[in-house]
């Protein structure tokens, strides 16, 4: 049952007209009186009745791109192409984009929603990878199960289908849903796939001795390209050092650090894979900085295929998303204009770029290991692959 005006009166302990004039912004009240009703406002999720309200199935013109970070490449494509989608000919067809960026936060996300539901919004994507915390994942179903109700058409793109007990629970406590529901459609992309093909082509080129800058901890995608990562490892018996592992976030500095630290780890280091390809380039630099060859010494490969990845020098091996075409099809998806997906979810694929930055191994460095062993540690740390 949808929040009512009586509802948060009641919360806030005023009355109706109260929570009207603060509101409406147009009648003084109180700071106390003024804090309470917003409080009220935000824990029952109201949503304020604009002029258009008065009108039954009135539409909105708005559709929301929620980002982490609109300055990185990646979520820069996304939202171009999913904009891109949003114009058309006719009265209503074109529609406004506004993005929303998080800075990676969590409670910013649900803050994001809760404003696009206010606005009526017509549909939402929200793009990237999610963070692995139980508690968002169901406040953030229940406010995709809330807007979904209000006739909000949702596509996640890049992330996850959320899991099923969770959007279950939400469903259950969401408002009863309109005539123009439309379930969530998620276009998720094969993260781990793909970092499986990028280290097991290292590996076939002779490496062992390979760092790995991750992403930041606690986000699906890091965890999803992670075990690609071990998958690889795994498969060519080669035992996973969590030495070999160094977390941060998805831009040049964390990368130029983390290649550092790894470097101070294992001097003999072959090989980094990097969380993608902005990273990348700082991994790049930190090696110049310390006198070592791209690939020679040190092979290099990124992920994403992002626009400036293959004019770097050397051009980057990396693992190419489609992120154009994912945020196209977003696009349409949110207007109404594709046909969702068989159960609602879309694997993407990521196809595996091979380019100058990665080499065979150097036979000082093969030789280092020792005959036939496969290494994936400092030596003489007992870390040898069956």
């Amino acid at each position: 049952m949808a929040v009512t005006l009586a509802d948060v009166a009641a919360r806030a302990g005023v009355s109706a007209a109260t929570v009207s004039r603060v509101l409406s912004g147009s009648y003084p009240v109180t700071e106390g009186t003024r804090g309470r009703v917003l409080r009220a406002v935000t824990e029952l999720e109201y949503v304020v009745d604009g002029p258009a309200s008065a009108l039954a199935g009135a539409g909105s013109d708005l559709v929301g791109i929620v980002v982490n970070d609109i300055a990185d490449p990646f979520f820069g494509v996304l939202a171009g192409a999913v904009q891109g989608e949003l114009g058309g000919s006719g009265p209503g067809a074109e529609k406004l984009a506004v993005v929303c960026s998080t800075g990676g936060s969590a409670a910013r996300e649900l803050d994001h929603l809760t404003h696009l539901q206010r606005q009526r919004a017509a549909a939402v994507v929200l793009t990237g990878g999610a963070p692995e915390d139980p508690g968002h994942a169901r406040a953030l179903a229940a406010k995709l199960a809330r807007l979904a109700a209000a006739g909000t058409r949702v596509v996640l793109c890049g992330r996850p289908p959320q899991e099923p007990e969770v959007t279950a629970g939400a469903a259950g406590a969401a408002p009863a849903a309109g005539r123009g529901a439309v379930p969530p459609v998620t276009l998720a992309f094969d993260n781990r796939g793909g970092a499986r093909r990028l280290t097991a082509h290292l590996l076939a080129l002779g490496h062992r001795r390979i760092g790995c800058v991750a992403g930041p901890a606690g986000r699906t995608t890091t965890t999803e390209r992670l075990a690609g990562h071990r998958d690889a490892l795994a498969a060519h018996g080669v035992m996973d050092v969590p030495a070999l592992t160094v977390p941060g976030a998805y831009d040049r500095s964390s990368g130029y650090d983390a290649a550092l630290e790894l470097l101070r780890r294992e001097p003999r280091l072959t090989a980094v894979v990097a969380a993608n390809d902005t990273a990348a380039l700082g991994v790049c630099a930190a090696l110049r900085d310390r006198g070592l060859r791209i690939p020679e010494d040190v092979s290099v490969a990124g992920f994403d295929d992002l626009p400036f990845s293959v004019d770097a020098a050397p051009a980057l091996t990396t693992v190419r998303l489609p992120l154009r075409e994912a945020g196209a099809r977003a696009g349409r998806l949110a207007l109404g204009r594709a046909v969702a997906p068989p159960g609602g979810v879309a694997r993407l694929p990521a196809e595996l770029l091979v380019r100058e930055s990665t080499g065979p191994v150097r036979p000082a460095a093969t030789s280092a290991g020792g005959a036939g062993g496969a290494v994936s540690g400092p030596v003489g740390s007992g870390r040898v692959g069956a």
